[in-house]
């Protein structure tokens, strides 16, 4: 059997060492703010994301560059000399255009490489709901899965990571664009956070609003009580930006409801893409749970 890459973007949120011991590639997109244009690094190479985080609760903007489709071309391209297949697990379309800009580098890449596969798919999540989907897609590579078997069972499976997240001001979603007009009034009222899922689309959705932080604290982790399923390849992960204490906090709520005792619950810093669209003091958590069926109306 073929040998394949397992790709992902700076949307995945996976770090160096997860990244190494799994076999997982990214492909970085960028980041720009004032005249500075860098690399959006995983590895935070660039700007260090406690710096990166002070600088958004000071005002600065920071601004996104996807992937362009000669910039597939020429990453998907390096694989195939090496004589390897690819599976691109892309951050969903519904908040990154890079999915779709992957497909014309796909389509033009086996015309000149017929006897190459690529797979291009939609993870309908970002964060650490897509770095959940990569670690399955590892997973199932060292199991002995095809190329083929692995793009069949994330695209039968992918509706069934679950995201829970709560953000410390909707502003940076809004003026992203990341979530809808009618979900932002919730930013609006004193003390109240909102509970923020993915929804069938891969779209942010503000479904419910708790007044506090520690309340919505307790209701993330109750909502993943409630939502959570078994999985062969369940990963309980939680998510911060730049606020540690918060995180460790939510994982000793999370642990209490967890079903399973032996099953570690991570904790993982957002990265700069996504973190420069949440914004600081955002915390969230990722993990196998009931099928997601939501669908945003606005």
């Amino acid at each position: 059997m073929k040998d394949y890459v397992i790709v992902g973007d700076s949307c995945c949120d996976l770090e160096r060492v997860v990244r190494e011991k799994y076999g997982i590639d990214y492909i970085p997109m960028r980041i720009i703010y004032g005249e500075t244009d860098i690399p959006a690094s995983l590895d935070w190479e660039h700007i260090p994301s406690k710096d990166f985080y002070n600088m958004m609760r000071e005002g600065v903007r920071f601004h996104t560059a996807l992937i362009t489709t000669d910039e597939f071309i020429e990453a998907f391209e390096k694989y195939i000399k090496e004589d390897k297949d690819i599976i691109y697990i892309a951050c969903s379309s519904a908040l990154s255009n890079s999915y779709n800009k992957s497909l014309p580098a796909r389509d033009e890449l086996l015309k000149k490489y017929p006897e190459s596969k690529i797979y291009c798919i939609d993870s309908r999540n970002a964060c650490l709901g897509q770095g959940l989907i990569l670690l399955t897609a590892s997973d199932l590579r060292f199991e002995g899965k095809s190329i083929d078997e692995v793009a069949q069972y994330i695209e039968a499976h992918k509706q069934e990571v679950n995201q829970l997240a709560t953000v410390e001001n909707l502003n940076y979603l809004k003026r992203a664009g990341r979530v809808s007009t009618t979900s932002a009034v919730f930013g609006g009222l004193l003390q109240v956070k909102p509970i923020i899922i993915s929804d069938v689309d891969g779209q942010n959705v503000a479904v419910e609003k708790v007044k506090g932080r520690k309340n919505s604290l307790i209701r993330l982790a109750d909502l993943f009580k409630e939502n959570y399923r078994e999985n062969p390849h369940q990963r309980v992960i939680i998510v911060h930006a730049d606020c540690q204490d918060g995180a460790e906090e939510l994982r000793e709520l999370v642990e209490e409801r967890l079903p399973d005792k032996s099953l570690p619950v991570y904790v993982v810093g957002i990265g700069p893409i996504i973190g420069s669209t949440v914004g600081p003091g955002t915390l969230g958590i990722y993990f196998y749970g009931k099928e997601v069926t939501y669908k945003n109306a606005n």
